[in-house]
């Protein structure tokens, strides 16, 4: 019969590396965090025409947001940053953003470019134009696309996900030692320190980044002192603080406590470490998306359970595979009680879970329409394939139960002398699992500790995607979703091959969503100035549904190009075709994509 491989041998370092690849692979594929509060309304409105000048520009979103330096910038028609001062909460109301303008405006288009916080700690960024007595063709609307800084992005992204898997190991660790009481829980010394040493970097990190990361800035402001005097009086900063708090006493204890006997005052220190990982886990609920939308108080307390769970059943399967299984096979009763660890996590996960579904979707159309409801039914999956192991796991564990129960009543087997008293009965030892059992319930924990990485990393991508309540939400309301711009700008290069033939064309579509659109165009000639051209054609094409071409009907306007009505009838990404005709015999034709959104 094959017996149990080592907790050296190969299946762990497989484990291994089919982690650090999951991990890396959604390290590499996961998009820019997305907002968690959208943009409800905007005064003035979204391409809206005025008669005069407003006196202030108030966006309202889903849910509170907190306000920048720089939260807002506002372009004229000459494309030149308008002066303003800083940005406020309109009276009573913290989920809106205004900044006032100064009088006498120029006419023409205006942008607005604007980034606040959401209340859930995620950046919310977009903009918007509104024009003064008429619509003008101008530069304004190439906002500098700096919404946020890669590198400090993905740093913080990192850091984030670092800290997710290492709170699930610390806790879970600690719950397989509290719980299923192994004899020698030596092993998992080593682990323990490494997690709490990775999660106070993370933390620190992410304290060091959080600034960077709201403003869209470069990871060189993570050291400036104002930066980090902003984070600490944030909620979020705040949070971070209570964390490293929570951790330092953890990692001072675990370096302290090598080999010594467990305390006498078992229950004290039971009692202490609940309370130290009910408050890690707040750390995380209070700061995503239970501190924000509905029903706020219920959805902490769910986020709170669901994270324990989470760390308690992916913790304890790491802990497990952990421990030595050759040298010093664990007992039964051990692997029993992690069985019953397991299905409690479980059936907490699944209630918490729902719950938390329910919240963030609102409705079925949630599911397939939008970012979270996709990415919703990948962790599903995963989950579901995730409780088939567990599944597995206990029905092996179950077999290993009842084989040592038969074991232990079996009578030993006792030779009888043929005179004199019987010999007295000697307890027989305990009979160690069968080893083929034992064997494949170490397969089932290694598969279903590769897929609770998987589960993991959804379970993070969800954190950093927009609720679909909210994202339906916004669409309903007509609103640009944030961190779409609120117009589809494209700059079209051309050139027909003779001297002074070349040139770009400059086309804003107005919204840039799907419905009504207005078209503006605009020809530079070879120096930068404006130029005038005797054609210009621009149609759209969307070759994924095999529709169109569908042409704009632009018409010259006296310097610049334009259609009042252009209707974009669905999402996709369309391909605009542009024909410029620079004389009588002389013209070209070129093509751009651009991305239409619902």
């Amino acid at each position: 019969m094959r017996p149990a491989p080592r907790a050296g041998g190969p299946w762990p370092k497989r484990l291994t590396l089919v982690c650090a690849g999951l991990l890396l692979m959604v390290l590499g594929v996961a998009a820019p965090a997305s907002a968690h509060a959208a943009l409800r309304g905007a005064d003035p409105a979204d391409g809206t025409v005025l008669r005069t000048a407003p006196r202030h520009i108030t966006l309202t979103f889903t849910e509170s947001v907190g306000l920048l330096t720089d939260s807002f910038r506002i372009y004229d028609p000459g494309n030149h940053r308008i002066r303003t001062g800083p940005a406020d909460h309109a009276p009573g109301r913290s989920d809106t953003a205004r900044v006032a303008l100064p009088a006498k405006q120029a006419q023409g288009t205006y942008t607005v470019a604007w980034r606040v916080v959401s209340a859930d700690s995620h950046p919310v960024s977009g903009a918007l134009t509104f024009s003064v007595g008429k619509r003008t063709a101008t530069a304004a609307a190439s906002v500098p696309d700096r919404t946020e800084n890669p590198a400090t992005a993905a740093l913080y992204n990192i850091a984030r996900y670092l800290a997710y898997l290492s709170v699930a190991l610390l806790l879970g660790a600690g719950a397989f030692v509290a719980y299923c009481r192994p004899p020698a829980p030596g092993p998992l010394r080593t682990p323990a320190l490494i997690a709490v040493g990775t999660l106070l970097a993370a933390t620190v990190a992410l304290l060091l980044l959080r600034a960077p990361y709201e403003e869209g800035t470069s990871p060189a402001h993570a050291l400036s002192l104002s930066s980090l005097g902003h984070t600490a009086t944030t909620r979020t900063g705040e949070l971070l603080l209570v964390r490293l708090t929570a951790l330092l006493p953890v990692a001072v204890l675990l370096v302290l406590a090598r080999n010594r006997r467990a305390p006498r005052r078992r229950r004290a220190v039971l009692l202490a470490a609940a309370v130290h990982a009910v408050l890690l886990a707040l750390t995380w609920a209070a700061a995503e998306h239970a501190s924000a939308g509905i029903q706020v108080p219920s959805a902490i307390v769910s986020a709170t359970l669901h994270l324990l769970a989470m760390a308690a059943w992916l913790g304890g399967l790491a802990a497990l595979l952990r421990m030595p299984h050759r040298t010093a096979p664990l007992p039964v009763t051990v692997l029993t009680r992690f069985s019953r660890l397991a299905f409690t996590s479980v059936t907490v996960l699944v209630l918490t879970g729902v719950y938390q579904s329910w919240r963030g979707l609102g409705s079925w159309q949630a599911l397939t329409d939008t970012t979270y409801g996709r990415t919703l039914l990948a962790k599903l999956a995963a989950v579901s394939a995730l409780l088939l192991a567990a599944a597995c796991s206990r029905t092996w564990t179950n077999r290993l139960a009842r084989a040592g129960a038969a074991a232990g009543k079996a009578p030993a087997r006792v030779p009888e002398p043929a005179t004199g008293p019987p010999l007295p009965t000697e307890p027989s030892p305990p009979a160690p699992p069968p080893a083929a059992a034992l064997h494949l319930l170490r397969r089932s924990v290694l598969a279903e500790a590769a897929v609770g990485v998987l589960v993991l990393a959804l379970s993070t991508l969800l954190t950093n995607t927009l609720p679909g309540r909210v994202a339906l939400e916004a669409a309903d309301s007509g609103a640009p979703t944030a961190g779409i711009p609120a117009t589809s700008v494209s700059t079209v290069p051309f050139d027909v091959g003779t001297p002074g033939g070349r040139g770009k064309v400059q086309i804003t579509l107005d919204p840039g969503r799907v419905g009504r659109n207005s078209v503006q165009a605009v020809v530079y000639g070879p120096d930068g100035g404006l130029a005038a051209v005797p054609e210009l054609r621009i149609s759209l094409t969307l070759p994924a549904r095999r529709l169109g071409p569908l042409d704009t009907r632009i018409t010259d306007r006296g310097g610049y190009w334009a259609a009042d009505s252009f209707d974009l009838p669905i999402p996709g990404t369309w391909t605009m075709k542009v024909t410029v005709r620079v004389s009588d015999v002389d013209q070209v034709t070129t093509t751009t994509r651009i991305r239409v959104p619902r």
